[in-house]
Parts: structure tokens; C-alpha cells; sequence
């Protein structure tokens, strides 16, 4: 299983590099369109071997959470990273502008941390569902425990990247507009 889960990260990163090569090096606009239209296919992958593992009478294991855990990330964060390596694949090879590299401050900063936490959110949402779904597969309540155990680790993965993102850069924004007022 976790080889399957290794499979769809590299499955993912294939599909993207050779969309990119396509688009850019090749001149094939559809045909890169297409490829990087499959990268969920990657996903759908793990999801499918993880289904199947489980109906086939494996024990439910730790690893079938990390699948879980896997499938909502690369759900919610993928589009992005494939636009961030559009972006930079462009400016390399095909003459785009360069990438913004300035760091983000202020309000722009603390509204991307509350996006990326709200994406955090969304993606352990799906890792919940997907986790839900395969203790109804399993049936057994003793047999499940391995995947009900991540529940409250996605509630400490919520909570610690909250404390990490928006409440420490909107803590960092308040810090700084007093700051400025007391001058």
C-alpha cells in the first residue's frame, strides 16, 4: 500500500512535468492540457488501491490514513502547485514573467495564511470522509481502529497549522500597525 501511495505522488508529478514539456517544449497546447487534466488520475489511483486493499480482507493500517491524508491534499493543494509550476515552467521556457517573488505583507500575508488554512481545512475534510468511508468498508469496529486513530490527529493538524498561519501572521500584523501608530 504504501508503495501505491509513493506510485501516486510520483504518478502526480509525471503528469505534470510531461503536460508542462508539452506545452512549452513541444508547442502541443492540447496535448498538455490533456496531461495535466489527468493528474487526478494519480489520485483516483491511490484512492481505488486503497479501496481495494481494504475489500480484500487487509487489516485496516496506518498506511490507508496516510492514502487518506494523501487524497485530500493533493485534492485541494494540487491545483496550485500545478499553476506555481505553469508559472515558473513558463518564464524558463517560454519567455512568461518571472514568478512574484516578494514576500507578502501586512493583510495580503495574513489573508494568505487564512486561505492556506482554509485549504488545510477542506483537505482534512476530505481526509475525514475518505477515512469515514473506509471504516463503513471495513464494517468491523475493532478492525477500523488504525483509520478512526487519524481523526483526532487531522483535528491537531488543523489546529496546530491555525496556530502557525493566520493567528501568528495576524498576530505579526497587529504588532506592526502598533508599531507605526506609536511613532
Amino acid at each position: 500500500m504504501a508503495a501505491v501511495i509513493v506510485g501516486g505522488e510520483i504518478a502526480f508529478w509525471v503528469f505534470i512535468v510531461v503536460g508542462l514539456v508539452a506545452r512549452y517544449l513541444l508547442r502541443l497546447r492540447r496535448t498538455s492540457t490533456v496531461v495535466l487534466a489527468l493528474t487526478p488520475l494519480a489520485d483516483l489511483m491511490v484512492l481505488v488501491a486503497t479501496v481495494i486493499d481494504i475489500q480484500n480482507g487487509a487489516q485496516a493500517s496506518m498506511v490507508h490514513g496516510v492514502a487518506a491524508l494523501y487524497l485530500g491534499f493533493s485534492v485541494v493543494f494540487g491545483p496550485g502547485i500545478i499553476r506555481r509550476a505553469d508559472a515558473r515552467f513558463a518564464h524558463r521556457f517560454a519567455g512568461g514573467p518571472a514568478p512574484d517573488k516578494r514576500k507578502k505583507t501586512g493583510r495580503e500575508k495574513s489573508r494568505a495564511k487564512w486561505q492556506s488554512w482554509g485549504k488545510c481545512v477542506f483537505a482534512c475534510g476530505i481526509a475525514a470522509a475518505v477515512l469515514l468511508g473506509l471504516v463503513y468498508l471495513v464494517g468491523d469496529p475493532e478492525q477500523s481502529k488504525p483509520l478512526l486513530g487519524w481523526l483526532p490527529g487531522l483535528g491537531v493538524l488543523v489546529a496546530v497549522w491555525f496556530v502557525t498561519g493566520p493567528l501568528f501572521a495576524s498576530s505579526g500584523t497587529k504588532e506592526k500597525r502598533r508599531t507605526s501608530v506609536s511613532r
